[in-house]
């Protein structure tokens, strides 16, 4: 099926042209999304990336004229368009019609984008370290989920690529790991496992904090710390959770290989259970 797209207050099929060149989002940026996911009839923790775009929207001075659940809400709507069985990809965004330097937040307008996207059948994947970091939050808009950041995003994934692998891990202004490319990043040493504390350079994922609330219950240990490269390197398995494919095993990190391990196996089953608790079509 066409994308399914919600616009001006109806519904249209295929890649609706919103923008024009006059339009501050398409020559200033301002631009903020989430994405959620559809699959095996439920969207799981839904209402918290609907609440997150109006939170993005406000972080970029923008003004969103519908809450959460209302987005929630026009998400399902798009979601019925589809068979029940599809595998969907939820995109919620607000922009600026005007503006110059600032947007004008009176001028904010909302799109809504439902598209067949089937979750990745193998979630394994290989990253080396990107020689691009991430941005502090007094150097950009790090703590919403602002289109004006993937730039830097694609910058380390075609690096990645470049050198032969399929992303990238990247370190923060300090140094230190900060996440993959665009997807939250875990270790596990000694069946304990960590992952990097946020500290305003990347998005504390919806995702992330799902797998690590499902784990701590499962009784594993979660420590969210600084974690040096050497750190690492030295894991006995990496994962990442992301909402394009929720969890995969990372495979290899530069010259170092590892194996999907028993703690990224009980997280998936643990995510892929909670994900089908919650409503559904």
């Amino acid at each position: 099926m066409l994308p399914q797209i919600f616009a001006n207050g109806s519904w249209h099929e295929g890649n609706l042209p919103v923008m024009g060149p006059m339009t501050h989002a398409a020559w200033l940026g301002s631009v903020v999304f989430d994405g959620a996911r559809y699959f095996g009839r439920h969207a799981p923790d839904l209402e918290l990336h609907c609440r997150r775009v109006t939170t993005s929207a406000r972080l970029l001075g923008l003004e969103p004229m519908l809450t959460g659940p209302e987005i929630a809400e026009l998400c399902w709507c798009g979601i019925r368009r589809f068979p029940p069985e599809a595998e969907l990809y939820l995109r919620p965004m607000f922009f600026a019609e005007t503006g110059f330097a600032e947007p004008d937040p009176e001028s904010t307008q909302f799109v809504l984008a439902v598209h067949e996207a089937p979750l990745p059948k193998t979630p394994e994947f290989t990253a080396c370290l990107s020689s691009f970091r991430r941005p502090a939050r007094d150097m950009a808009p790090t703590e919403a989920k602002a289109s004006c950041l993937y730039p830097n995003v694609g910058r380390a994934v075609h690096e990645a690529k470049a050198r032969g692998f399929d992303t990238a891990v990247v370190r923060d202004a300090c140094g230190n790991i900060a996440e993959f490319a665009y997807t939250n990043l875990f270790l596990v040493k000694d069946a304990v496992v960590h992952t990097p504390a946020p500290n305003g350079t990347f998005l504390n994922g919806i995702t992330r904090q799902r797998v690590a609330a499902l784990l701590r219950e499962a009784g594993v240990s979660v420590i969210e710390r600084t974690i040096p490269v050497e750190d690492l390197m030295e894991a006995d398995e990496v994962f990442a959770t992301g909402n394009w494919f929720k969890l995969g095993p990372c495979t290899r990190i530069e010259d170092r290989r590892f194996l999907p391990g028993p703690v990224y196996a009980l997280a998936r089953k643990l995510y892929m259970r909670f994900a089908q608790e919650g409503p559904t079509i």
